[in-house]
């Protein structure tokens, strides 16, 4: 078998100096790690520190990116490339399709990003002579397929601030929206369209989205769109498009069915698995874990004195049910912290609304399922929290992934509750950890405090003195534009239906079954019209007579007499008013 190591530098040579661009700089293939690759010679002590140097120094300008991407990179401070960027970028660039691995929050969008933004051709490059007007088109030339809408969200993000100097047109496609924003958005014209499945494939089979020009195709996050069974739909997607194009599979793991499509779909792949020299576990060095066996109902006291540890930042809190993280938040708000929630049976609307609190400090806890467990990329996340045990390793990796992320550090805490010792002992056994009997602890436990930092005497409630933050009713829910308006908690929010007056209703006296004329029975007519009047005089019983009012109060009243009922039918009032 072919040294894939030899084979990339050999696609990155050949290449780049057709294409003017330069090979991969020599120190970062200490980086390349793969199956067959040779054995890592150990560097002699005095050239250490040159290559450590090399590699710090490594740009992205150094890896052949237009001038303009580089330029739009440095205005937000990204300058140096991970890992994994710096090892597929050669190797995307040249046209080939790629399988990139590496762990959770070390860069993988921008590793196929920068690529796909090169393989669209915009009037920016028209007018700097790199393309022919003939070249331009309205249609999708790249595709972007997530599992999840927020990762939808972030990928887009990432794309529109590395494609703002040469002003790429990135359009996010995702349920939970209204249709007719996002094909008027595709009828304006669109280069790069980022989308989870579902969503994909009912625009294309409704011809709206025009699929016939991509030119790459990106599958991030594979391993979670199969857990999801979004693969048949993929495979669809994947059906429509051009067969010459350039295919990229991006995950933090690789199970058998995702290998399986990657070898249906892509033309001899180069499977690149970037890791740091010092990094061999399954989770990031800079993360670090604690694991605690707690009670359950326990459980929301220790996280409130947990939230309240040095140095906290913003924190994720993640849990199995939707029901679980919706009563999470609301105990939380009731402490006073500043929280919100993110689970399935939420809107839109209110899930976009909580994520952009969070990210504006607004709120500083987000209590979540696993549905944010993916994409959530947001800066100044100190703590991660696992209020209950994830179902797999694959879910705690993405979980834990949100903290320590870009090579800043974080910490990790996972509550264990009884039921849930086995299941976290293969969790534990898979990744190699070394928490296999996680520690009895409760809320006063002493080692709890001094592992987190907490300060002696802290309570589960959030001193008034620093409750500073704006909270969730600060942020505003934006209106989707769908037919319902604006969605809060899954329901839409209609304006109540205004009741109609009614008028009061009016009854006619008889007397033996005979209809009292006008006049007649000395109070009749005065007492309708006081109850047309005034609707609070109106008779309330049958057999009740009216109240009089002011303007009527010295009437005289012919006194009614009380009727009986016979057996015939007839009343015995009725007889004695005939006789």
């Amino acid at each position: 078998m072919r040294d894939p190591l030899a084979r990339c530098m050999r696609l990155s040579e050949t290449t780049g100096s057709r294409a003017g661009r330069p090979a991969p700089s020599q120190g970062a293939t200490g980086t390349w790690r793969g199956k067959h690759d040779p054995p890592r010679r150990r560097a002699p002590r005095h050239t250490e520190e040159a290559i450590t140097l090399s590699a710090i120094t490594t740009t992205f300008r150094d890896l052949g990116i237009l001038a303009e991407t580089a330029e739009a990179l440095e205005a937000v401070g990204i300058i140096t490339p991970f890992p994994i960027q710096e090892m597929t970028l050669p190797v995307a660039l040249a046209g080939c399709d790629v399988i990139g691995q590496a762990k959770t929050g070390t860069g993988k969008t921008l590793g196929f990003g920068l690529p796909l933004l090169e393989t669209v051709t915009v009037p920016a490059d028209v007018e700097a002579g790199r393309a022919r007007p003939e070249q331009l088109t309205d249609a999708p030339q790249a595709l972007v397929v997530v599992p999840t809408r927020e990762l939808c969200q972030q990928v887009t993000n990432d794309l529109l601030t590395a494609g703002k100097v040469r002003n790429v047109r990135v359009l996010s496609i995702y349920g939970g929206r209204a249709y007719e924003p996002q094909v008027e958005a595709l009828n304006r014209g669109v280069d790069v369209v980022v989308g989870t499945p579902g969503r994909l494939l009912d625009l294309a089979g409704q011809r709206k989205l025009d699929l016939s020009e991509v030119r790459c195709l990106v599958l991030d996050e594979a391993d979670e769109m199969l857990d999801l069974g979004f693969l048949p739909d993929v495979e669809k997607i994947i059906e429509r498009l051009p067969a010459k194009r350039q295919t990229m599979l991006f995950s933090a793991t690789m199970p058998g069915q995702v290998i399986g499509l990657a070898r249906r779909y892509m033309n001899q792949p180069t499977h690149i698995s970037a890791t740091a020299p010092d990094d061999d576990g399954a989770t990031v060095a800079n993360t670090t874990q604690h694991v605690f066996r707690a009670h359950s109902m326990d459980k929301p006291e220790m996280l409130a004195r947990m939230l309240q540890a040095e140095g906290r930042g913003l924190v994720m809190v993640f849990c199995r049910t939707k029901r679980t993280a919706a009563d999470v938040a609301e105990q939380l708000g009731r402490r006073g912290f500043a929280a919100a929630a993110v689970h399935g049976d939420l809107g839109q609307g209110a899930r976009e609304q909580a994520l952009r609190a969070f990210r504006n400090g607004k709120v500083d806890v987000l209590v979540c399922t696993d549905v944010a467990a993916r994409g959530i990329d947001v800066d100044g996340v100190t703590h991660v929290i696992n209020y209950q045990t994830p179902e797999d390793e694959k879910t705690y990796l993405h979980r834990i992934g949100r903290t320590g992320r870009a090579g800043a550090t974080g910490i990790a805490v996972t509550l264990v509750d009884w039921d849930d010792i086995p299941r976290w002992q293969l969790i534990n056994k898979a990744l190699g950890l070394a928490f296999p009997d996680p520690v009895e602890t409760y809320s006063t436990s002493a080692h709890l405090f001094e592992a987190l930092r907490i300060p002696e005497g802290t309570r589960g409630t959030l001193p008034r003195a620093e409750r500073t933050r704006a909270g969730l009713d600060a942020e505003e829910v934006e209106d989707l534009g769908g037919p319902g308006g604006r969605r809060r908690g899954g329901r839409e929010s209609r304006p109540e239906p205004q009741r109609q007056a009614r008028a009061p209703r009016q009854r006619r006296r008889t007397r033996g079954g005979a209809t009292l004329a006008e006049g007649e029975g000395g109070a009749q007519a005065p007492a309708a019209s006081a109850a047309a009047d005034e609707p609070a005089v109106a008779v309330a019983a049958e057999g009740a007579a009216p109240a009089a009012t002011e303007e009527h109060a010295g009437t005289p009243r012919t006194p009614r007499r009380r009727r009986r009922r016979t057996r015939g039918g007839q009343s015995a009032g009725a007889a004695g008013a005939e006789g």
